[in-house]
């Protein structure tokens, strides 16, 4: 939270009295968030109610949820089926001795059933909910989209369907049972719905399940990064000669880079809406061009680019800060000083059992060593053709209890940001491997995926330690022998040129 911005609940206590009560609708609300609400306003003499049906009387041409039906996503790209993915779930809640688990996140119902969707823009996903219990397995979801093949799949894998609009009335009749729910990850009105069973309030154990990649999974998001890197190589030589014409703006270069992307293999989309912020625009960490606020860009400066796709093997996440012309000995400093945070975290060795937050500091130490920072987090969770953004494992200053496991991918994203002037941010994915044995047990390290040029031109190389400039160029060398076969003449030169080893001094 940035100082002097007041919470949710601090303004409405500022702003009510004693007495006053807050309507909710209770389905935009996690359990979790309304529970804390409840808290703070208690204290107050204020009261919060969940008025589900408030929007919908208002909201006279509200349109209807979308009806495409969710389609399969073949083990050739997940790996594991639906009926294993199912039984390890069945295993743990045998475990455990908990009756049944009640899954709203869509991300892990997508996961679990090997199904993907089209209603959320960006993310494949389908509105549904999912009931697992010891002996059966219901999906929640509007009759209208279970086409012929998907009503095939889900009889095969043995799951049943239950209309979307029965799952109150559902929760409501389920009686004696231990039901599994995540308070941060259920709406409050299905929270609240359940009456005559006992809770057990925790973290879903898909969330650890999905983010441990399997190896085809590994092997899809290495194929995806070959395509992203290719189109992303194709896009920045366009770039070096588009920027002279002084007629590109954030807008356009952002539909181009998706341009680019739509021509590789199994491209779906965007994995989220392109972040284009060119010189003082960069530094609004989720900043969106809009016609109004459209800049032009121009030959100077920096160009912050945080972009993604979603691919059939895999969903991308990417950021480079383009120096587009000339830039002042400040830029320069900041910049390299982003890229050692950026080297030192993707160079960590680090023992099993290591938690985001206690790698954190490596990427954020050069910049503290300036008295700067940043507020947001270094890594995040990316899924497999899916969001990208997901847990449970990150890598920031919040003290996260989820420890770094074997085959989680995360973003390593250290930036800095001046309001006004401009902002800085290098990203690539990271997948956690193995490294070795050593004293105490197993030892990890990071593979970086992502394959794209670093952009040099900032680059104050006395900055630069001579390990530092050892994995920059080893990456390079990295990214040009893995994308030099799918790049033309051109292509390949520029390449070449923005991959050039450089000298420690």
């Amino acid at each position: 939270m940035i100082p002097g911005n007041p919470t949710i609940t601090e303004y409405l206590c500022k702003h009510l009295n004693p007495g006053d009560t807050v309507g909710i609708d209770g389905r935009m609300f996690s359990a979790e968030q309304v529970e804390n609400y409840k808290k703070a306003l208690w204290k107050h003499s204020i009261d919060i109610v969940d008025c589900n049906d408030i929007i919908d009387q208002i909201w006279k041409d509200r349109p209807e949820l979308p009806l495409t039906p969710p389609f399969i996503h073949d083990m050739a790209h997940a790996g594991v089926s639906s009926i294993e993915k199912i039984a390890m779930i069945r295993a743990i809640l045998e475990k455990e001795q908990i009756d049944a688990l009640f899954v709203s996140a869509l991300d892990e119902i997508a996961w679990t059933l090997n199904l993907r969707g089209n209603d959320i823009k960006c993310n494949p996903l389908f509105i549904s909910y999912l009931y697992i219990s010891d002996h059966k397995t219901i999906l929640f979801i509007d009759p209208e989209k279970i086409n012929h093949e998907l009503a095939v799949y889900l009889k095969d894998i043995n799951i049943s369907c239950i209309p979307y609009s029965e799952t109150m009335q559902f929760i409501r009749e389920i009686e004696n049972k231990k039901i599994w729910m995540q308070p941060s990850k259920t709406n409050y009105s299905v929270f609240s719905a359940v009456s005559s069973c006992t809770f057990i309030r925790k973290d879903s154990p898909i969330a650890l399940l999905k983010s441990l990649r399997n190896p085809i999974e590994q092997e899809g998001i290495r194929n995806a990064m070959q395509k992203d890197g290719v189109a992303m190589v194709r896009f920045l030589h366009w770039l070096d000669d588009a920027i002279k014409t002084n007629h590109e703006t954030e807008l356009s270069v952002s539909a181009k880079l998706e341009e680019f992307r739509s021509q590789e293999e199994l491209f779906i989309g965007t994995s989220f809406d392109t972040i284009a912020g060119y010189q003082e625009h960069g530094a609004i960490v989720h900043y969106s061009a809009t016609p109004e606020s459209d800049a032009t860009l121009k030959p100077a400066g920096f160009l912050l680019l945080d972009s993604g796709a979603q691919y059939l093997d895999g969903t991308t996440d990417i950021t480079r800060t383009i120096a587009l012309g000339e830039l002042t000995d400040e830029q320069k400093i900041d910049y390299t000083l982003v890229l050692k945070g950026h080297i030192n975290l993707a160079m960590a060795i680090f023992p099993a059992g290591t938690r985001g937050a206690q790698l954190d500091v490596l990427a954020r130490m050069p910049l503290w060593q300036h008295y700067m920072n940043y507020l947001h987090g270094t890594g995040h969770g990316v899924g497999h053709f899916l969001n990208v953004h997901e847990g449970p494992q990150s890598i920031r200053m919040n003290e996260n209890p989820t420890t770094l496991q074997l085959g989680m991918v995360t973003s390593n994203e250290p930036g800095v940001y001046k309001d006004g002037k401009y902002g800085i941010r290098i990203e690539n994915l990271i997948l956690v491997c193995e490294a070795g044995q050593g004293m105490y047990g197993d030892y990890y390290r990071f593979e970086t995926l992502t394959l794209c040029p670093i952009c040099l031109k900032g680059v104050v190389e006395e900055l630069l330690t001579k390990s530092e400039i050892e994995w920059l160029n080893n990456y390079h060398q990295t990214v040009f022998e893995s994308l030099a076969c799918k790049l033309n003449e051109e292509e390949l030169a520029w390449l070449k040129n923005a991959t050039q080893p450089i000298n420690y001094k």
